[in-house]
């Protein structure tokens, strides 16, 4: 059973701050240290002080950056920069956003949930995490105790029901808004009516979750809990720690956009066009469609209009070609990935690593060793290729809300990079504390 409940947030006071647009920002993971400079700049109380302090000259430690965020978290709610919410609420959060000449509003709400082992309820990741990140997280919650950022979360609601009821409520509330980097509008509206929170929990009683992104931070709340209650210091059910900040989103919402991860691969000789085909020979219709631009834009036309996860586009460093092939025969996925369901097999990502890149290609080029770098628009593909850094750029097809529900619903992770759910949810909208 899924237990998610209200809670008492910690949000700017826009009469201090002023604009809210000033204050947030993306989480760490998408924050690179130019970003970083920006965003300490743009206001003094930016969130990017707690979410991902800088290191300063004269510390005498790396750790001094997570004591340093611990002391901007403790007096921005002393000095009133922070208010603590009056009363327990849901947070009601939409995104608006544009891609690809459509506009979308995402919609949903913050709440947090009882954390449970990966495993053992409802709760369903889709993701492999890595060590390093969690460490981070982890000396943040240590030094700041609270959650600074949510986890995005996705449920069933068929008939759009929980996040209806939400949404009426705001129609006699006021909104606050915020405007990111990329020009999404963010809105939030604070939902403290009992009888509607008690629809939405009851509502969600008996549904799975599906972590879509914030997997680290899922997985950091669980060992920070497990910090506590190993000292000791977690004996009561209802203690903030057991339980994480998450952002859900119903699953049928017509806003919730998977976007594209495309791959940008070296470690692999000079390859052309011509080379390519013959290595995917035999398991891969191709055809030629073109050189440069054009030929990744037409290449990728194709790809969208298939519209299945047999469908891809390579486009070849070496002489600026670009190929879009359809997989006919996929037989050593069974061998390849025979650890795996047969869902995991048949996505396209999953059918990139281990048939192309894993096997084909070093059959045919011994001394491959294939890396990759991941981007979002194809633009972005062809720009890297042109500036010579890597051979070959590989477009590839979003799994679908489908694959994530059935693949994590068996409690399997997908490849790496499968998914990347835009817009990314903002730092500093809301804040929970865990003391």
């Amino acid at each position: 059973m899924v237990d998610v409940c209200p809670f008492r947030g910690w949000r700017y006071d826009l009469a201090q701050v002023g604009a809210l647009s000033d204050v947030v920002c993306p989480p760490y993971d998408v924050i690179d240290p130019a970003f970083q400079a920006a965003l300490y700049k743009q206001h003094p109380c930016n969130v990017i002080r707690l979410e991902l302090n800088r290191p300063e000259p004269g510390d005498p430690d790396d750790a001094e950056r997570y004591r340093r965020a611990a002391s901007f978290w403790k007096h921005w709610r002393l000095d009133g920069v922070l208010r603590q919410e009056r009363d327990e609420a849901l947070y009601v959060y939409t995104q608006k956003f544009d891609w690809a000449g459509q506009t979308y509003v995402r919609r949903g709400f913050l709440g947090r949930i009882r954390l449970e082992e990966f495993g053992t309820g409802q709760v369903y990741p889709h993701e492999q995490t890595l060590s390093g990140p969690k460490a981070d997280r982890l000396a943040l919650f240590n030094a700041c105790k609270a959650n600074l950022s949510p986890i995005f979360g996705l449920y069933p609601d068929e008939t759009g029901s929980v996040q209806q009821a939400l949404d009426d409520a705001c129609l006699k509330l006021t909104a606050v808004q915020a405007e990111d980097h990329l020009g999404v509008e963010h809105t939030l509206w604070v939902v403290t009516d009992p009888a509607v929170i008690n629809t939405v929990r009851s509502g969600l009683r008996d549904k799975p979750v599906f972590i879509a992104d914030g997997h680290h931070r899922y997985e950091t709340g669980l060992n920070y809990r497990r910090q506590l209650q190993a000292a000791g210091q977690l004996t009561d059910p209802l203690a903030p720690a057991n339980f994480a900040m998450m952002h859900f989103v119903g699953m049928q919402d017509p806003g919730l956009q998977i976007l594209p991860t495309h791959r940008l691969v070296s470690g692999l000789p000079t390859i052309t066009t011509q080379e390519l085909r013959a290595a995917l020979e035999g398991h891969f219709q191709c055809e030629f469609m073109g050189v440069g631009e054009q030929g990744c834009r037409d290449t990728w036309d194709m790809v969208t209009a298939d519209g299945s996860q047999a469908a891809f586009g390579f486009g070849c460093a070496a002489d600026g070609g670009w190929i879009y092939a359809r997989l006919t025969d996929d037989s050593p996925m069974a061998t390849l990935a025979a650890d795996r369901s047969e869902a995991w097999r048949g996505l396209a990502v999953s059918r990139l690593h281990k048939l192309v890149l894993d096997h084909l290609l070093p059959a045919r080029f011994p001394d491959a060793k294939p890396g990759c770098r991941y981007v979002h628009l194809e633009t972005e593909v062809q720009d890297a290729l042109k500036a010579g850094e890597f051979q070959l750029g590989c477009l590839v097809p979003p799994a679908t809300i489908g694959h994530v529900e059935e693949i994590a619903g068996r409690r399997e992770t997908m490849p790496p990079k499968s998914t990347y759910f835009y817009p990314k949810l903002l730092t500093g909208m809301v804040f929970y504390g865990l003391e």
